[in-house]
C-alpha cells in the first residue's frame, strides 16, 4: 500500500523541525539564501557558476557570490577557475559539504519521522 502524500501543513512542519534541529545543533547557521545555494549546488548534477546560479535561483550575481564567500569560509564549497573558460569560476562540491548535506538529511529524516507519529496520534 503507498503511503499518503503530506500535506502541506505536514511539509511546512517538517521544514521548521528540520531549520529548528539546524539551529540547535553545534555549528554555524545558514541564512535561507545560503542554503538554498548550497542545496542547489549539492542537488543539482552540473557544473554550477555564479551566473547559472543567479539565473537558476532567479536573484543577483552579487547576493550569489555573497552566499557562496560564506559557503567558502565553512569549506561547504570550492571556488575553481574554468580551465575552458578562465574568466568564469566553477563551484565544487567538498568533503565537508558532503558530510553536511547528510546530516541535513539525517535531520530531515527525524523530522519526517516525528510528524508522521504526531499524525497518527491524532487519529
Amino acid at each position: 500500500m503507498a503511503a499518503a502524500p503530506l500535506s502541506s501543513d505536514q511539509l511546512v512542519g517538517i521544514l521548521r523541525d528540520t531549520i529548528v534541529s539546524l539551529v540547535r545543533r553545534d555549528g554555524v547557521d545558514l541564512s535561507a539564501r545560503q542554503l538554498g545555494v548550497f542545496l542547489t549546488c549539492y542537488l543539482t548534477e552540473g557544473a554550477h557558476t555564479v551566473r547559472g546560479l543567479a539565473q537558476e535561483l532567479n536573484v543577483s550575481k552579487p547576493a550569489i557570490t555573497r552566499a557562496l564567500d560564506r559557503l567558502s569560509e565553512l569549506d561547504y564549497v570550492r571556488r575553481k577557475v574554468d580551465p575552458s573558460d578562465r574568466r568564469s569560476v566553477l563551484v565544487q562540491r567538498t568533503v565537508k559539504g558532503a558530510a553536511f548535506l547528510r546530516e541535513t538529511r539525517h535531520i530531515m529524516t527525524d523530522a519526517l519521522a516525528n510528524n508522521k507519529a504526531e499524525s497518527s496520534s491524532r487519529r
